[in-house]
């Protein structure tokens, strides 16, 4: 099957992440099939899917997009019975992975591409139960999927080269901004460029060299501003002036060796602990997780804007038209 010819996705997991696939896929004009083992899971899929529709209807929908067209199913195989690709977002237990995918590959027809919104696996590590690991595929979103284009695709030394590019395609015209890596990266690449981020912030914290509201100002105020246009390579290339990134390595380089960066994850003392989870509640400001989360998506929607890469009005040209962690669930995905 061509990627232009999917008109129905299975989404295993309906937790954060499994739940904005599903949003996401029905923004885009797909007829998605859903499942997710907790007694409760129809009722938070639903609050997921009615939390991002609003801000899905002003990205703007593909034609014949609807909420209707979900279908929540209590059995596995029913729910990728009949899908043309399946979307696997259970919680980041590798022991579960590797039971779960085992099952889809059981239940699915033996065509039918799997990709798992695994955060940190390797495919590699989740595929040693699967009959058929050549249409087994990484595809890793960043949170929310419903409005975060990125899409890193990788396979394992297993899967088929040519269900990469198939999947690359497929998220390409649902969409999405696909990363397609040469061969497994642990952690992916945007997940190792944040968590050095995230690192070296501990440890600022942990040393009282800067508090929580004064990391986020940092990057909020400065870097991130660029970031959201120019990557840190081509920033520094720019650095560099008329010489660009060689003469920003050449003139600086030394100074890589300055001992600015500790990379070596710090412990998560109590107190480290305790003094992030405070600093994060009083830059907060009283205002709760759902009140962060609507900000969060009107600023994203706001940046994707002004910097181009969502006119005003826009529905994506390919997208498909006219289509004829709960001890007893899986919410608990990554970001």
């Amino acid at each position: 099957m061509s990627p232009a010819d999917v008109r129905t996705v299975a989404c295993v997991g309906a937790g954060v992440i499994g739940g904005g696939w599903t949003a996401y896929y029905l923004a885009r004009g797909y007829d998605v099939r859903a499942h997710d083992p907790a007694p409760d899971a129809e009722q938070r899929l639903s609050a997921l899917v009615d939390a991002a529709w609003p801000a899905l209807q002003e990205v703007g929908l593909a034609p014949g997009a609807s909420r209707d067209r979900l279908t929540m199913c209590d059995r596995l195989e029913d729910a990728v019975a009949g899908a043309d690709v399946v979307q696997e977002s259970a919680p980041e237990v590798l022991d579960l992975k590797r039971a779960l995918l085992a099952a889809i590959d059981a239940a699915a027809g033996p065509h039918v591409v799997v990709a798992s919104s695994t955060s940190g696996y390797g495919m590699s590590e989740m595929d040693t139960g699967v009959v058929h690991p050549e249409r087994f595929v990484v595809g890793h979103p960043f949170n929310p999927p419903y409005l975060i284009p990125l899409v890193e695709v990788a396979g394992s030394p297993r899967t088929d080269p040519d269900v990469v590019a198939w999947v690359g395609e497929f998220y390409s015209r649902a969409g999405k901004s696909v990363l397609v890596l040469d061969a497994e990266v642990p952690g992916f690449v945007a997940n190792r460029l944040q968590e050095a981020l995230w690192r070296e912030a501990l440890h600022m914290v942990a040393n009282g060299e800067a508090s929580v509201e004064q990391i986020d100002a940092a990057v909020v105020q400065g870097p991130g501003l660029r970031w959201a246009f120019h990557g840190p390579m081509l920033t520094f290339h720019l650095a560099g002036g008329p010489g660009g990134m060689a003469h920003m390595l050449d003139h600086f380089g030394p100074s890589l060796l300055s001992p600015w960066t500790r990379l070596e994850a710090p412990e998560l003392t109590p107190r480290l602990r305790d003094e992030v989870v405070a600093g994060c509640d009083r830059e907060a400001g009283g205002r709760s997780v759902a009140d962060l989360v609507a900000e969060r998506d009107a600023s994203l929607i706001a940046v994707l804007r002004a910097t181009g890469r969502l006119p005003a009005g826009s529905t994506h040209p390919d997208a498909p038209a006219d289509r004829p962690e709960r001890a007893s669930g899986w919410a608990g995905e990554d970001t």
